[in-house]
């Protein structure tokens, strides 16, 4: 009988200190995401320096609550996974920094993680993915298309040109005057509201599946100023539901035809931008009754959590991708 894979996942790319224990890469034995969000609320987004400084006070609590929960010794672990990037590299180096000192006194092997292969991989928590695979990653920093051929081969074959989607929909809710984290609440207002404010979308060359959201979020803006100018009336949650129409059309109809181009047999949305439910329907009315499965994470695993560092990391442990005590945060991190 093959011996279980156990490892004890870190993620600190961001303004979330989390750490998980996850078996075999399927299997949450358990996972503890400490928030920040309050502490960056007051300044509209995440102040890097003080990130680091919250990762840094909890991120052994975290850790020992991720192994109490589990109810096992280190002894029982295989091994220590950890992001390597990309990230805000103060906040990579944290949990870096805990990771291998938790290795190196535990005589562990010691797994880096790349932070968007979790994303994807976090679909294998819910079902398992079938190869080949296409996944669209739609996070504040990131919206690429990423074509996996088998486990543990990732292409990129779109990517966004400007702003990421996240990023869109951050900065649209700033120009209307929502509070931070500005996603879920324009999310909610463009529910309130009807499409039917003309922005534009950019569909870029025929045969091209990256994305460009940097004209909408001006068009967006724009279209405040002018009403403003005018004195005209300025439908806040008519702008957010077109804007969020907007973005999901294109999100969809690119992942649909690459999905249809590479003859994928699943279709996975991870990421942040994930947890819209306007994305989430349009992905359920596109591919059911296909022969494309679709899966899109419960919301706990679509945001920054280290149970999906903990099932990419099995990948990597199977193909023995280990790291040595040299292991450095890199913020650029590209996905091969």
């Amino acid at each position: 009988m093959k011996e279980d894979v156990i490892i004890l996942a870190i993620e600190t790319s961001c303004d979330e200190t989390a750490a998980s224990v996850v078996k075999n890469g399927n299997e949450i034995i358990s996972s503890v995401v400490a928030s920040q969000m309050d502490s960056h609320k007051r300044f509209g987004g995440v102040v890097p320096e003080i990130a680091s400084r919250h990762h840094t006070e909890i991120i052994t609590q975290v850790m020992e609550q991720a192994m109490l929960e589990a109810e096992l010794p280190f002894s029982k672990l295989t091994a220590i996974a950890v992001t390597e990037g990309p990230g805000l590299v103060g906040a990579l180096l944290v949990g870096i920094s805990a990771a291998k000192a938790a290795a190196f006194a535990h005589g562990l092997p010691l797994i880096p993680v790349h932070h968007i292969a979790g994303h994807i991989q976090a679909a294998e928590l819910v079902k398992p993915i079938l190869y080949p695979a296409m996944a669209l990653v739609v996070s504040g920093g990131h919206t690429e298309l990423v074509y996996m051929k088998e486990p543990g081969h990732m292409e990129v074959i779109g990517e966004t040109r400007d702003d990421a989607a996240g990023e869109a929909y951050d900065k649209v809710a700033r120009t209307l005057g929502l509070p931070y984290p500005g996603g879920p609440h324009l999310e909610r207002l463009a529910a309130t509201g009807e499409p039917k404010v003309k922005l534009p979308i950019a569909w870029l060359e025929p045969d091209s599946y990256d994305f460009s959201f940097s004209g909408l979020k001006s068009s967006v803006i724009n279209t405040k100023h002018n009403a403003e100018q005018r004195g005209e009336p300025f439908h806040a949650a008519d702008v957010a539901a077109s804007f969020q129409s907007s973005v999901v059309e294109v999100l969809v109809e690119k992942t649909r035809r690459a999905a249809a181009a590479y003859e994928v047999q699943q279709v996975i949305v991870a990421g942040g931008v994930a947890a819209n439910r306007g994305l989430r329907a349009a992905m359920k009315e596109t591919f059911a009754g296909t022969d494309v499965e679709w899966t899109i994470p419960p919301i706990e695993l679509c945001t920054d959590n280290a149970a999906m560092i903990g099932a990419a990391a099995y990948i990597e442990w199977n193909k023995q991708n280990l790291a040595a005590w040299d292991l450095n945060g890199k913020p650029g991190l590209a996905l091969t």
